[in-house]
């Protein structure tokens, strides 16, 4: 395989100099500091060579964030303004949004699910899409409210905001400047004067759902706007001319695959953003939010193992569904979805392998597409473990209620987006922009999101694979 001479000597190297950085730190081993710092510029360089051999974006983001962590630890104040490139990467993710939003949501609808053509077999699939994804977010939910993997993040120095009482606040007309202004003080230091955030009731919850504005919602990043404008619009295709709705789903369906394309162009700057937000990430924050990411990482994948525990292995034993059989069928688009982090690569392999298990094509033409549009599983499951996390980050302690209404905007805003790699971070970053959370936790996760996008890819393409058993079963059809 391309690259495994240099993966070996990286591997044993990087297993060398951790062994001794704990030998130094926890048993204060005598290891000098240039010795360390060379064994550490020798794996990067093994690992840069392993990449470049490879040239896949998921190596190379892998060694970015290796790379990454390195400068942070090196050169610290260099590291600190590394993060211009996280953020340019975040800008550009967000432009995404809305387009793909509309185009895949449009087609995932009036495309894909007309009950008049798809009838019962439609019904059924999406009855139990939306059961299983929905048991993934509530997994999701509990997992990283059990590990608060994001508590004890220092966030990044800023402006603070200090609520006072107004009594203790001075007003001085200023009429000695170019233009008379009305100055607040506080103990002699002038303040700037900030409206209290507005307490928002269930009607205006409500409200905010339905847009009134398309350009507005747009540029707002207004996610459940977009998501209600598109499925609207989608229903409105059923009412129009065939030829109107033919125009109009091969526009939704170019818009989306333009945008998909539009994402892996941005893709190629994701090392540099990865890199640079590890290293500022380190070098602000210090090596203990290694122990988050960690944690993090270890949350995702324990959830992930114990939703296939729990969801899938009782689907199967109560269909009676041969489990090792279907392992057997489905190993291999497996293994290239984890590879490749996109489910777009294992799909024709994943149709393949289901027909030859025993069902028919017309069940696994419908069912498995269709499914990564309305079946992502794992990217549910992932996107409602990060967006707490985010929020424990920044200190921000969500109610029951409040998570519950995440999961509900999740469940409808992460239709559309398991064919491309890492495509959950634009839901991620429009879910932030929708619920007032912060966008500088992203830049956290962003370092171990190729590692975190590779499982949950593997379990978007297994719960397809056996969704399509599940309703040939369910219709009868099974051969």
């Amino acid at each position: 395989m391309k690259g495994n001479r240099f993966l070996m000597p990286a591997l044993a190297v990087g297993v060398l100099v951790a062994v001794v950085h704990l030998l130094r730190y926890k048993f204060e081993v005598m290891v000098p500091d240039n010795v360390l710092m060379f064994g550490r510029w020798l794996f990067q360089a093994l690992l840069f060579g392993y990449a470049w051999q490879r040239r896949d974006m998921t190596t190379w983001i892998l060694a970015s964030m290796f790379f990454g962590l390195e400068i942070g630890i090196d050169f610290p104040v260099f590291a600190k303004g590394l993060d211009v490139f996280s953020k340019i990467f975040l800008k550009l993710i967000k432009t995404i949004i809305a387009p793909l939003l509309f185009g895949t949501l449009v087609v995932g609808i009036a495309g894909h699910s007309d009950m008049k053509q798809v009838g019962r077999m439609g019904l059924k699939a999406l009855l139990y899409f939306e059961i299983v994804t929905t048991l993934a977010l509530v997994i999701g939910l509990l997992a990283i409210n059990f590990s608060r993997a994001g508590d004890g993040i220092k966030a990044p120095e800023r402006s603070s905001i200090v609520q006072v009482q107004p009594d203790s606040l001075v007003y001085k007309l200023d009429t000695k400047g170019s233009e008379t202004s009305l100055k607040i003080y506080q103990n002699d230091q002038q303040v700037t004067y900030a409206a209290p955030p507005k307490k928002e009731t269930w009607k205006d919850l409500v409200l905010h759902i339905f847009p009134e504005n398309i350009s507005k919602m747009i540029f707002e990043a207004q996610v459940l706007q977009i998501v209600v404008f598109s499925i609207l619009f989608a229903l409105a295709l059923f009412m129009v001319g065939e030829d109107h709705k033919k125009r109009m789903l091969h526009f939704a369906e170019s818009i989306s695959e333009v945008m998909f394309k539009f994402t892996a162009i941005i893709m190629y700057i994701a090392p540099f953003a990865v890199g640079g937000a590890i290293a500022a990430t380190v070098a602000n924050m210090g090596l203990d939010i290694l122990r988050n990411l960690g944690l993090m990482l270890a949350t995702l994948y324990v959830a992930l193992i114990v939703f296939v525990l729990l969801v899938f292995v009782p689907i199967m034993l109560f269909l009676r569904i041969d489990i090792r059989k279907f392992w057997r069928y489905v190993k291999d688009p497996a293994a290239l979805a984890f590879a490749t982090a996109s489910s777009e690569t294992a799909l024709p392999l994943a149709m393949q392998r289901m027909e030859e298990f025993g069902v028919p094509r017309k069940v696994v033409s419908f069912v498995i597409p269709t499914g990564f549009t309305f079946n992502l599983d794992g990217s549910t499951l992932y996107l409602s473990l990060a967006s707490i996390f985010i929020a424990q980050a920044a200190g921000i302690e969500l109610s029951i209620g409040q998570q519950i209404l995440i999961c509900v905007t999740l469940m409808l805003t992460s239709k559309g987006v398991a064919g491309v790699a890492r495509a959950s971070l634009v839901i991620l970053a429009g879910t932030c922009a929708q619920f007032g959370l912060p966008e500088w936790p992203i830049a956290i996760i962003l370092g171990i999101d190729a590692l975190m996008d590779m499982a949950r890819t593997m379990v978007n393409l297994i719960g397809n694979c056996l969704a399509s058993v599940v309703i040939a079963k369910w219709e009868g059809e099974m051969e």
